[in-house]
């Protein structure tokens, strides 16, 4: 008998296929749900499993329930050499981001610089995400993010006004995996905690408390609860900052305006997103930087280790290697979230996800 322990195995192509079949009966158009299906893909295929296909039934039920808009106008509507806003629409997260970036690489290769805010836009996956394709073009890039639901109270306190707030960083390397930073301003983002619940684990303690400050280890009491910011107050007053930045200086939800979309399907998130992109050619030889990173890198990884400390990790390298590996050997996904799956096609008249175990 399956165990919630037990993983099968799934290719990205066969993933994404089944994540793009989903979203085209829900009511995305093709190419659109194509585009959002390869970056859900990618997410698992890098291990991101918080923001994979585990998110697809909250998708689809958000869609279902008019609470995305399938056909939006994604569109610029204040700019200058080297900023935009983006109005997404209500549109998928990841139209509305993949849109924004674009926008930032092609004016950071002109000015140097460019930083491009996002508004009505929705939950996008991963933030590593968006900082990849910038990567591709020899260009540094930062996300910032307001999350879908406040998880958050402000440091000593208990009303949930700030979310997960992620940030990611991206810098080019030479022969070495690019350094890509990807982290929530809480101890750990709840797409994890979603994910724990999912395969029917145990949150270890740091994570989240309850309201008496005491740990709160079991994922599905989480309402019960809060997340933990990184670093204390510093975590607090980072994840301030970045829903400043990502929310309330492009027009978008930031504080009690965030809409919990865990609970409310219908009620349109004007979720923020904010991209910087820098170009390498605007400091100098992107060559030359690169083979700096690659030199840091590697002394970095070289040097002396603590006691029982088997390798040094630079950011980024894990899921470089499980992007590898999964690559290679398929994407584990747990008995529950298949059985998710499973009902879901179902309910979608679509075809099951093929895998690659029986």
């Amino acid at each position: 008998m399956t165990t919630n322990n037990t993983s099968i195995l799934v290719s990205a192509d066969q993933l994404s296929t089944f994540i793009s079949s989903a979203l085209q009966s829900a009511g995305l158009p093709d190419q659109d749900a194509i585009k959002v299906a390869g970056l859900m893909a990618d997410a698992d295929l890098q291990g991101s499993d918080g923001h994979g296909v585990i998110r697809l039934p909250q998708y689809v039920k958000r869609i279902l329930a008019g609470g995305i808009n399938t056909r939006p106008n994604i569109r610029v509507v204040t700019e200058r050499a080297a900023m935009a806003v983006v109005d997404g629409d209500n549109g998928m997260g990841h139209l509305v981001m993949s849109h924004a970036v674009d926008i930032a690489i092609e004016k950071a290769r002109t000015a140097g610089v460019a930083w491009v805010g996002a508004r009505a836009s929705n939950h996008a996956g991963p933030a590593s995400l968006y900082v990849r394709k910038p990567i591709e073009q020899n260009m540094i890039a930062l996300y910032f993010a307001v999350g879908n639901a406040n998880h958050l109270p402000p440091w000593g306190g208990m009303d949930m006004l700030l979310s997960t707030n992620p940030i990611a960083v991206g810098i080019p390397a030479g022969s070495e995996p690019a350094v890509v930073l990807d982290m929530a301003t809480t101890v750990a983002a709840y797409g994890k905690v979603k994910a724990k619940a999912k395969r029917g684990e145990q949150m270890p303690e740091g994570w989240m408390i309850d309201r008496q400050g005491k740990p709160l280890l079991d994922p599905k009491r989480a309402d019960e609860g809060f997340l933990l910011p990184i670093g204390g107050h510093k975590g607090y007053g980072l994840a301030l900052i970045v829903g400043l930045l990502a929310g309330t200086l492009n027009g978008a939800a930031m504080g009690r305006d965030v809409v919990d979309f865990n609970h409310d399907h219908v009620t349109p998130t004007n979720t923020g997103q904010s991209v910087l992109v820098i170009d390498l050619q605007a400091f100098g030889d992107p060559a030359a930087f690169k083979s700096s990173i690659d030199h840091l890198v590697r002394d970095l990884r070289s040097s002396e280790r603590l006691p029982n400390v088997e390798r040094i990790w630079l950011p980024g390298e894990q899921s470089h290697l499980r992007r590898q590996t999964y690559s290679a050997q398929g994407i584990p996904l747990s008995a529950p979230m298949l059985a998710d799956l499973v009902v879901l096609a179902a309910e979608l008249k679509i075809a099951p996800l093929v895998t690659n175990q029986a």
